[in-house]
């Protein structure tokens, strides 16, 4: 029997003053965690009972579907070299030298390590597909660690990965990890949402994250209540309302006006009389781009310019403009590359007049992407690329022809679903979990190979699919908190019950209490007693802060044979018969878990 008084559960009545969210306040204050360092933390007794739960329900699942590994978290350079990640990661990687002088670093992710074991083992389609993942902790300089365990540089992930023979076999092995993901979440009683998401480092044709919402998370949701459609900002799209165009002016053909000293889409739009919806916004940027003059392997590069077109009202999405240029790093134009394009200063410029890059593969001349919101629209207004002038009657694909139309612009609140036409919400949530159908990344570049069916050798395809394991426990406490503390799902509290005599000095009460407690545990409960020489307040309020979801509270009315039973979640509180009490537990356990 676990009794409070011989357990170590350092609870504070204060939270540390560095902590932001309240997560990290409350598994501070209820002793689950201790900071050692920056994003670093241990894990103490409740913390650490919560986590093996956790990873318990997680290993149950994923043997469902695939088979357990456990890799190095030290890894050789030469590995990560053969993927090109070595250099890509940067300075998020941990690096160090061995007393040879040789180069290590510690894993953040453990791809290239399956994939060496992929392309040692596996020689023929008879051999796939195959399923493989562990739990095991991963390690990342993040250079501003903060919101206690959201952003750390020491973690716990359960990282999976298949190899399938073809396009096929993959969306099979990919549905298996959506599936169980969704058995996992759902058993550690979180209220998540499942999004659309952009690849990003990773690659890959397909991508989607678990999210949960809450006002701790780092990443933008966008949703609809209605119709459950939901993608993360990156990918988000929306149904614009429709626009009314302006007439033309004279003939139709662009036409100049003098707009002295209005530089900002608001000042040109009042001062013209119209919307910034008709306004165009040109916005200036450098991409950095393989020199292909001088050969593909020769590593050396140059800049090249790219121009976005967007609705004078909209944003620009620094992700979708990744992805339309291809990953390629981009950045704001300088004032002199300003003026060597465009010949004009800022706060006047527009496409005209411009030799404009038919498409994204000819070399060497400007790129002008134009938002798709833009595509379709007649009679705009842009920069004349002459100071203090703008031009009229602008037609994307008439008066100046775009190289590619591509989504770039940042869908807001209250915009219209693409689905149903309600209007969009946007939140924060954090990411619990997150699916990649990788391709063809990892074996194509470490050169694994296996035999078809017809004996001709090909790269196996290849799925990344992650849990982090704290995030679980942190999700469920920004979820289910409130002033006085939080409560867990039953299935991943470190325990389910505790019992709290209320005076451990009648032994009336400290009797019936070990009791329960015995009768709980033998009915396959986790059951804390709270044995301890304290004022019931005090236990109460411990109670309360540590993520237990039911309290039994033992007091006067044993001699009734009567205890009071506390659901932390409402604050609801029943008196239930000391017999029945076993009984009362397991009617509700099926719900509760």
């Amino acid at each position: 029997m676990h009794r409070w008084s011989e357990l170590f559960i350092p609870t504070l009545r204060e939270a540390p003053a560095d902590a932001e969210v309240a997560s990290h306040k409350l598994l501070v204050r209820a002793g689950y965690i201790r900071q050692l360092g920056a994003g670093i933390y241990s894990f103490l007794f409740l913390g650490n009972r919560s986590t093996q739960k956790i990873m318990r329900i997680v290993r149950e699942e994923m043997d469902k579907i695939g088979q357990e590994f456990y890799l190095p978290a030290l890894n050789p350079r030469e590995i990560w070299e053969a993927s090109g990640r070595w250099t890509v990661m940067g300075d998020n990687m941990f690096r160090l030298k061995d007393r040879k002088g040789a180069d290590l670093c510690l894993g953040m992710t453990h791809e290239e390590v399956m994939t060496d074991i992929a392309r040692k083992e596996l020689r023929s389609y008879k051999q796939l597909p195959q399923i493989w993942y562990q739990i095991q902790t991963k390690f990342r300089d993040e250079p501003r660690p903060k919101s206690g365990l959201l952003r750390v540089r020491q973690f716990i992930m359960k990282d999976a990965y298949s190899f399938d023979i073809d396009a096929a076999g993959l969306d099979v092995s990919y549905q298996k990890h959506y599936d169980t993901y969704c058995r996992i979440f759902d058993r550690c009683g979180l209220k998540y949402m499942v999004i659309d998401a952009h690849s990003g480092a990773m690659g890959g044709s397909q991508s989607q994250e678990f999210m949960v919402r809450t006002p701790a998370g780092e990443d933008l949701v966008v949703s609809c209540e209605k119709c459950n459609y939901a993608a993360n900002m990156e990918k988000a799209i929306s149904k614009l309302a429709p626009v009314e165009d302006l007439k033309a002016e004279g003939d139709g053909q662009p036409l100049e006006v003098h707009t002295p000293g209005q530089k900002t889409i608001e000042d040109v739009a009042r001062f013209l009389g119209v919307s910034p919806k008709n306004k165009i916004k040109t916005l200036a940027m450098m991409i950095t781009e393989e020199d292909a003059d001088a050969g593909a392997k020769t590593g050396k590069t140059r800049q090249r310019a790219v121009v976005l077109l967007m609705r004078g009202d909209h944003q620009m999405n620094e992700a979708k403009l990744s992805t339309a240029v291809g990953g390629k790093e981009t950045r704001p134009m300088q004032e002199e590359e300003i003026l060597a394009l465009f010949h004009s200063p800022a706060g006047y410029l527009g496409p005209l007049g411009i030799d404009w890059a038919k498409n994204m593969e000819e070399p060497r001349k400007p790129i002008l992407l134009v938002d798709k919101a833009l595509e379709g629209r007649t009679n705009l207004i842009g920069g004349a690329n002459k100071e203090n002038y703008h031009v009229k009657n602008l037609t994307p694909g008439g008066s100046f022809h775009p190289t590619a139309y591509a989504d770039l612009r940042a869908v807001t609140a209250g915009e219209d679903c693409p689905n149903c036409g309600a209007p969009l919400r946007i939140d924060t949530a954090v990411e619990i979990g997150h699916i990649f159908k990788l391709g063809y990344k990892y074996s194509e570049s470490m050169n694994a190979r296996v035999l078809d069916r017809n004996g001709k050798e090909v790269a196996p395809i290849m799925g990344s699919y992650g849990i982090g394991i704290e995030r679980i426990l942190t999700a469920a406490v920004e979820q289910s908190s409130d002033e006085n503390g939080f409560w867990l799902p039953p299935s991943i509290a470190p325990f389910e019950v505790v019992v709290v005599s209320t005076n451990s000095k009648d032994e009336g009460i400290r009797t019936a209490s070990e009791d329960i407690a015995r009768q709980l545990e033998a009915a396959g409960f986790d059951v804390l007693l709270d044995d301890r020489d304290e004022r019931p307040g005090v236990k109460f309020k411990d109670a309360d802060l540590v993520g237990i979801p039911f309290r039994v509270n033992v007091g006067k009315k044993v001699t009734e044979d009567t205890v009071e039973v506390v659901r932390r979640s409402t604050l609801a509180r029943e008196d239930i018969k000391i017999s029945a009490i076993t009984e009362y537990f397991q009617q509700l356990r099926p719900a509760a878990r």
